[in-house]
């Protein structure tokens, strides 16, 4: 069942009112869960079933996408507002600095929290951050593309497509090392997410300028990367285990970009290992 919660976070016009859907499940230490750009909370469902054995598992739909409402008039889309909303959603769900996983630009606003130390540990499943500026231009290349795909695909081609094998490849292989395992509802949901993502094209314009180039000290941080990750490539781990000095590199075997598909098994563990309380 998923929720909704209204938080108020500042702007140069004032304060403005900023609505986030979520899924909460499961017991434990919270684990806030943040998912990449033009995907949807659903692209952590093959892990939440393991990760609620042992957590308080929050999944959302960061502004924008998903089912969350975009931003109000007044507030970017930006790094520094994004973590300012889930701030204040952590403060409303009475989460004391929960533990948090983010995969992609959710890797990247991780981080941020981290580094704002409003959380008590990060896992950061390829976040965005760490490229060079050919690497950007190559991402950003490839999700604007499969934005204007999603956006002009059919529902029907869709459907059609998402039930073989094949077609499930040719409309999410960019993502996923293991497209085939992802189900048919599930390729389609997260195709008309893509299509539909209000956030997508201000969130990509805000992100040209991004580079994460700070330590987290004193905050456990796990970084992990996909082996076979097309997108952010995995060259990027190394980066970004010299700026953070301390974290814990993983690689991740035969894993995309989206690794949650690929292998539920070894990310849920990367991420219960990443979240033992450290206080």
């Amino acid at each position: 069942m998923s929720a909704t919660v209204s938080v108020t976070v500042p702007s140069a016009q004032g304060a403005r009112s900023v609505t986030v859907s979520y899924t909460r499940k499961g017991s434990g230490e919270p684990l806030l869960l943040l998912h990449g750009i033009g995907h949807h909370r659903q692209a952590w469902d093959p892990v939440v079933d393991i990760l609620a054995a042992e957590r308080d598992v929050i999944a959302v739909d960061l502004p924008g996408f998903g089912v969350s409402p975009g931003l109000p008039a007044g507030l970017a889309y930006d790094l520094s507002t994004t973590t300012s909303v889930f701030g204040a959603l952590c403060e409303a769900l009475d989460l004391d600095r929960p533990h948090v996983a983010g995969n992609s630009l959710g890797g990247l606003l991780a981080l941020d929290l981290g580094r704002e130390k409003l959380v008590r540990s990060v896992t950061a499943l390829s976040p965005a951050g760490f490229w060079s500026q050919a690497e950007r231009r190559y991402a950003f290349g490839v999700l604007l593309t499969m934005r204007r795909v999603a956006e002009r695909m059919p529902l029907p081609l869709v459907e059609r497509l998402s039930r073989s094998a094949a077609g499930r490849a040719a409309l999410t292989s960019t993502i996923y090392a293991r497209p085939g395992r992802r189900s048919p509802e599930a390729v389609v949901a997260e195709t008309l997410a893509l299509a539909r993502a209000t956030g997508f094209a201000e969130t990509l314009r805000a992100g040209a300028g991004v580079q994460f180039t700070d330590d987290i000290p004193e905050i456990p941080v796990t970084l992990a990367w996909g082996t076979r990750d097309m997108l952010l490539i995995k060259r990027q781990g190394i980066r970004a285990k010299q700026i953070i000095p301390q974290a814990r590199l993983v690689r991740l075997p035969g894993c995309g970009h989206v690794p949650m598909n690929d292998d539920p098994a070894l990310v849920a563990r990367v991420l219960l290992d990443g979240s033992r309380d450290s206080r």
